[in-house]
């Protein structure tokens, strides 16, 4: 497997304990998984871009493990997830995206199991030091509304024109006090990853 050139590696954990002044319960525990790899296509156009399906596949694996381990949690205490890129502005928004879609969700799915549902992504192209709402639901249906939940991502010197910052991002369980209604994580019963 081809791997990317890291320039770096980030982990942010966000616990949050107390919503309005009431005690979570459980806490929330939020883990966004970096990576900062070379964009081998900044400055040029190019047709084909499967050699990051190689790439991705790889940093699936990476931002998966170093989640877990950042955790300290299991593959099944893992509820919800979701996926981010931002090219630097020497590549295009397509290469960030090439990195998520081609190859990046089949380590996740693997280390995880119980993924029905799709990983929600956000890409764009962007200086270093700017943020990106990783967009985040529940790993087994898409209308778990409990799960629809977002974490923000920056790294103050990344992505570099010539770089790709790539992120996943899991939690531990839904928002806090979450009350919209619709169905809940104990009541999916069907195996699209729908309903």
């Amino acid at each position: 497997m081809q791997r990317p050139y890291i320039r770096k590696e980030v982990v942010i954990i966000d616990e949050i304990r107390k919503e309005i002044g009431r005690e979570l319960e459980q806490p929330l525990r939020k883990c966004a998984s970096i990576a900062i790899v070379e964009n081998v296509f900044a400055g040029t156009h190019t047709e084909d871009l499967s050699l990051y399906k190689e790439y991705g596949k790889y940093l699936g694996r990476l931002l998966m493990e170093n989640s877990l381990e950042a955790l300290q949690a299991e593959p099944s205490e893992i509820e919800s997830y979701g996926k981010a890129a931002v090219t630097g502005l020497g590549g295009e928004q397509e290469h960030g995206s090439a990195l998520l879609h081609m190859g990046f969700d089949e380590p996740v799915r693997e280390i995880l199991g119980d993924t029905l549902s799709i990983i929600p992504s956000s890409e764009k192209a962007a200086p270093a030091g700017h943020s990106i709402d990783v967009p985040l639901h529940s790993k087994r249906a898409v209308k778990v509304r409990t799960h629809y939940d977002a974490m923000e991502v920056y790294v103050e010197d990344a992505p570099r024109p010539d770089e790709i910052m790539v992120v996943l991002c899991v939690t531990t369980g839904p928002r806090p006090f979450a009350r919209v209604g619709g169905l809940l994580l104990d009541q999916v019963k069907n195996m699209d990853g729908i309903s």
